[in-house]
């Protein structure tokens, strides 16, 4: 017999149970659906810190004094002063796979306009911090080098200090405000850059020039931090690797020394967050997987019941020609076309419901064509594999029992 006629015979036995045909395909429609739109739901998450962390500088490298033992007590790394001016300098200099290299020291504090304040935190750096943490001036105009040298008293502002400290929409270029008792003249506000994917406001910050922080709020002389930007994050290793040499031999570490500073880079925290959302994505798709290995034990329920309500049907087709191959073929098909059509339905309800999760609860998705491959292709393999043993049950029935069969 040959496949068209199969093909036929199967879509009508289907149709003949219309209902009980979509209840086995409910199965297969929600597994689908589930796997999809929770395969979205993770690949978004993953996009949108991958996006974020691009935004902060994917090939920031970030120095910190290391702890020390002193007397035999383990001191903290913010106590430490191992960090220098000359450290920066040298880097800056000397370094090969190093684009942009900042000092950094900062206070926390209230800052003051007229009878408004916020609290915030006000940044010491120079002017490729703003190329590094990939900000832009919206408004005003960047600090100068001249600014630096001087320790000028101006700054840079984030849009959420503007919002706090001119909630009725006064132009803040030229404005003096006060961080404690110093006050600082805004030249500048920063582009807005909204919250990171840890929750932290980017807009809520002042940058000033590294040597006014340093001299005027915290009187210290020492670094707290040194922030870089590699050429490229393909050469953030190479980077770390040139400036761990620098501050060693400025720092006159012997090669049995612990090192006294810390360096962390951007890669690192990008592979930990994107290992931790691979692994919620393949938890959610496992268990959206579960409903389809329900759906394809329905399926294969449902053929064994097709096949004990069909035994008659069974011994007289094979009594008067039909081969045992003929009966397999024809419960494959109608396995398959189970599968697949509920397949092809819950990927529209998958695509749909992501769509929905994004405009509802405003969650970042990403429909990935490969979940959607992989998806089909399970649900006509769950098809095959549950169809075939009900299949073979069909085939190898004796054609004079199934006649007799009542």
């Amino acid at each position: 017999m040959n496949f068209a006629n199969l093909f036929k015979i199967a879509v009508k036995a289907l149709s003949n149970n219309k209902l009980r045909g979509f209840l086995t395909m409910l199965g297969i429609i929600i597994g689908v659906a589930s796997v999809i739109t929770m395969l979205a739901i993770g690949q978004g998450s993953k996009k949108s810190i991958q996006a974020e962390i691009s935004e902060m500088g994917s090939n920031m490298i970030m120095i910190h004094p290391g702890g020390d033992m002193r007397g035999g007590v383990r001191l903290d790394a913010d106590d430490m002063e191992s960090l220098k001016l000359q450290d920066f300098e040298d880097i800056r200099d000397k370094t090969r796979y190093v684009s942009y290299v900042s000092p950094a020291v900062n206070s926390a504090g209230q800052a003051v306009y007229g009878a408004n304040n916020t609290p915030t935190t006000v940044y010491g750096v120079n002017l490729d911090y703003l190329e590094i943490r990939r900000y832009r001036v919206a408004d005003g105009e960047p600090f100068t080098d001249q600014d630096i040298r001087v320790a000028a008293k101006v700054c840079l502002v984030g849009q959420t200090v503007v919002d706090e400290l001119f909630p009725d929409g006064e132009n803040p270029i030229g404005k003096v405000i006060r961080f404690g008792t110093i006050p600082f003249r805004i030249v500048g506000v920063l582009e807005s850059k909204g919250y990171n994917s840890m929750g932290m406001d980017q807009d809520d910050l002042i940058i000033a020039p590294y040597t006014t922080v340093q001299k005027r709020i915290l009187a210290i002389t020492h670094l707290q931090e040194i922030i870089c930007s590699a050429l490229s994050e393909s050469y953030t290793e190479e980077a770390i690797d040139e400036i761990a040499d620098i501050l060693r031999t400025n720092h006159r570490l012997k090669a049995t020394d612990e090192d006294d500073f810390s360096i962390r880079s951007q890669q690192e925290l990008s592979s930990m967050l994107t290992s931790t959302t691979d692994m919620m994505t393949v938890l959610l798709a496992a268990v959206a997987g579960i409903s389809l290995l329900v759906g394809g034990i329905g399926i294969m329920n449902i053929m064994y019941v097709s096949v004990t309500e069909r035994t008659r049907e069974i011994g007289l087709r094979m009594s008067i020609g039909a081969k045992g191959r003929d009966i397999l073929a024809q419960f494959l098909i109608e396995s398959i076309l189970i599968s697949v059509t509920g397949g092809l339905i819950g990927v529209l309800f998958g695509i749909g419901a992501a769509i929905v999760v994004k405009v509802v609860a405003a969650f970042p998705i990403y429909i990935q064509p490969w979940s959607v491959i992989l998806s089909f292709a399970v649900c006509t393999l769950t098809g095959v594999f549950f169809g075939w043993y009900p299949a073979q049950k069909a085939a190898r029935l004796d054609p004079i029992e199934a006649i007799r069969y009542e």
